[in-house]
């Protein structure tokens, strides 16, 4: 009787262990089985964005052409002006159309590239939203891939990092938009990356490159030729996008100068 007893209580157990192992997997498979926008929805401030903003937000995408259900963004921001810009197109399409412009409604540093940590700079250069964060401090923030690849070459010691783009109105580094125009931006960064897209760009400029651009910072800042250098070899992938309304490939050279491939 002993040992059948511990040989039925042996089968009894493995059932037992078996059985959690089995709500073990269909929990996880559940939780693999949820979208991007799913997860990011369980958080109340970004559950509360869709609630504000995304069926309007819907509205006004679908006016300009471009498909609600199945896009594709880009964030470009140009310092000296002070705004971001935001540039949509439909999963099928190759160009992108200007959606909404947002005022940063606060700045530091100067003009020209973060070099090391500490020195108050927002970034200029190509970048990529790395981060979704809906428990930030400044409401919502999406936080981008600086020090990138150019950053690591030419910057010098601790690059810092944690560069956002994010709510409230203070920043140190960072592009700030204010709670209410960062639930929108939020809300469009999250459908994009829901519908697949991985790689959202971001491009940081000193200021417009175009003509009148560049005639300002040569006119303010003549005899720093690393600096006008360096916002040159921005300039071509300004160039570009502005004539394809594209989005170029990039290549790093030794030096940290971008390339377009």
């Amino acid at each position: 009787m002993g040992t059948k007893y511990v040989i039925n209580q042996t089968i009894n157990n493995m059932r037992n262990y078996i059985s959690i192992l089995i709500v073990l997997f269909i929990a996880g498979t559940s939780a693999c089985a949820q979208t991007f926008k799913e997860q990011q929805r369980k958080n109340a401030r970004v559950k509360a964005a869709y609630s504000e903003k995304w069926e309007a937000l819907k509205s006004e995408i679908s006016k300009k052409g471009i498909d609600a259900s199945s896009f594709e963004l880009f964030i470009r921001a140009f310092k000296h002006e002070e705004i971001v810009e935001i540039w949509l197109k439909s999963k099928n399409s190759g160009e992108f159309k200007l959606f909404k412009t947002y005022s940063i409604c606060s700045s530091s540093g100067v003009l020209g590239p973060k070099r090391k940590q500490g020195d108050g700079q927002v970034p200029e250069g190509f970048y990529q939203i790395a981060v979704f964060n809906p428990y930030s401090n400044y409401h919502l923030s999406m936080g981008i891939n600086y020090p990138n690849a150019s950053d690591k070459i030419i910057g010098k010691g601790n690059l810092g990092g944690d560069i956002m783009i994010h709510g409230s109105c203070v920043t140190i580094g960072c592009i700030p938009l204010t709670d209410t125009y960062i639930k929108e931006v939020y809300v469009l960064a999250v459908e994009a990356r829901n519908n697949g897209q991985q790689n959202i760009s971001v491009h940081i400029f000193p200021t417009r490159l175009n003509e009148k651009g560049m005639t300002f910072l040569n006119d303010e800042y003549e005899g720093n030729k690393a600096l006008l250098d360096f916002w040159k070899n921005l300039k071509q992938v300004y160039d570009y996008f502005e004539k394809n309304k594209k989005l170029p490939k990039m290549t790093v050279s030794k030096d940290g100068k971008y390339s377009i491939v």
